[in-house]
């Protein structure tokens, strides 16, 4: 009997770590929102509120991390050409990866044809099934104004990342500028980082609540109907993410000499939340924790996160070019290559600055579709019951996109430590919360 007991002793302790652990906490909650949803869609439908909560909470507490984060990076620096040249080298690298994911996206939508076969009449579709957006963002002047804040302070403590991130910016070339006499400032903002920081610790924890309402309300309020409907669209969309995370981003890691499966292990708990709740401003505050502990300087990690969920949204990309081709086929319309190209100009332009807007992509596939004129905005009402569904693949990808575009600007910049990172990577345990504490005020204090 005592040695079964002792043999017992092990097994228990794994199982309590291992309940212990965010990541296996929102898979069960995703299996129990899914089985709520299915047995009890009307009880799966009232638990909405609980997603809206856990996503109110983060971004209650995004803006707080970009500035503490970004500024203290740039007011760290011995040299402010850095900063500059990290947003140029950012801003390029984004362009070239989101026109990279559209042309992928409008490959394999001519290729395959997925809207092809189902002949819609267009006079059988009510534009009135198409949900109201609010297209501000999603024009050149609107990307514009939303940097402008209303006040200095407006731009702390209100929800537009753009906005945060340029008043950031500037406080932090100020801070720089001014020397020893803006010190003390610079060392409050340190230390309110680690306060955040700590609160961003306690919100995650909450993450499986979120996810339970989640799946729970998708699986209640769509069902199996539109899996059946535009199964093919969807499993397509699908395969397509999964092949562009493995070759394109597994090559990206691959010139750098990391392991992507690392990655997405080290970042298991963030790329689930941000599955279950398809929002990728769900795990911004966590993934610019999780990157510091990589090894990546903070000046990188400041600059190139808050930019690149506005900018570097290559799952989106790839949603764009490939629903607005299925929406062209479902109708018979067959677009040319040059009307095909001129789309993607179009949506290159109306796809930045959207971070921070419910359906971003949604909204930006409806103006493109207005700008361009070649199909009738009530075709969207065809993919408005599934655009939860394909808004997982985009948001995954958004993600893990802009981890590894972390990565790439930090070698870039001689600002990352590729040993760390890779003892990180090919660690089978989770970093012990006083570690990540540690690294991060290293990285604070650097």
């Amino acid at each position: 009997m005592t040695s079964t007991t002792t043999a017992d002793r092990p097994q228990r302790s794994r199982l309590s770590r291992l309940i212990r652990e965010l990541w296996f906490q929102v898979v069960l909650a995703a299996v129990l929102g899914i089985a709520v949803g299915i047995l009890a869609p009307g009880l799966g439908e009232d638990l909405k509120p609980l997603n809206d909560w856990f996503i109110a909470l983060v971004k209650m507490i995004v803006i707080p991390v970009v500035f503490c984060v970004v500024t203290t990076g740039i007011a760290s620096m011995d040299n402010l050409r850095k900063a500059g040249r990290i947003g140029v080298k950012a801003i390029g690298y984004f362009l070239v990866l989101s026109l990279a994911s559209m042309l992928i996206g409008l490959a394999v939508a001519n290729i395959f044809q997925p809207g092809s076969g189902l002949h819609v009449d267009p006079s059988s579709l009510n534009a009135d099934d198409v949900p109201e957006t609010d297209t501000e963002h999603a024009t050149f002047t609107g990307f514009i104004s939303s940097l402008i804040p209303v006040s200095l302070l407006g731009a702390v403590t209100g929800d537009a990342i753009l906005s945060a991130l340029m008043v950031s910016i500037v406080f932090g070339v100020a801070l720089n500028m001014a020397g020893e006499e803006g010190a003390p400032l610079t060392r409050g903002i340190k230390a309110l980082s680690d306060v955040v920081f700590r609160i961003v610790g306690w919100v995650m924890r909450l993450a499986p609540l979120g996810t339970f309402g989640a799946l729970a309300t998708v699986v209640a309020t769509y069902g199996a109907e539109s899996l059946k409907q535009l199964g093919y669209l969807i499993i397509l969309f699908t395969a397509t993410c999964v092949v562009y995370v493995l070759v394109v981003l597994g090559a990206i890691m691959r010139a750098c000499r990391l392991s992507l499966f690392g990655l997405i292990r080290f970042l298991k708990a963030e790329l689930l939340v941000a599955l279950s709740t398809c929002s990728s401003e769900a795990v911004l505050p966590q993934l610019v924790r999780k990157l510091e502990i990589l090894g990546i300087g903070r000046p990188v990690v400041g600059i190139v996160i808050p930019s690149g969920f506005s900018f570097n949204l290559d799952g989106s990309a790839v949603y764009l070019t490939m629903a607005s081709l299925f929406l062209a086929q479902a109708m018979g319309i067959d677009l040319s290559w040059q009307q095909q190209l001129v789309m993607v100009g179009v949506m290159m332009l109306t796809s930045k600055g959207t971070a921070g807007i419910a359906g971003g992509a949604f909204i930006v596939l409806a103006s493109t579709v207005t700008a361009v004129g070649h199909i009738p905005l009530a075709a969207l009402s065809l993919i408005v019951g599934i655009d939860r569904i394909l808004n997982e693949g985009r948001v995954f990808i958004n993600v893990l996109g802009n981890a590894v575009a972390t990565i790439v600007i930090g070698k870039w910049e001689d600002d990352f430590d590729t040993e760390q990172a890779r003892k990180v990577l090919h660690s089978r345990t989770t970093t012990p919360p006083q570690a990540e504490s540690d690294t991060i005020k290293a990285g604070a204090a650097k």
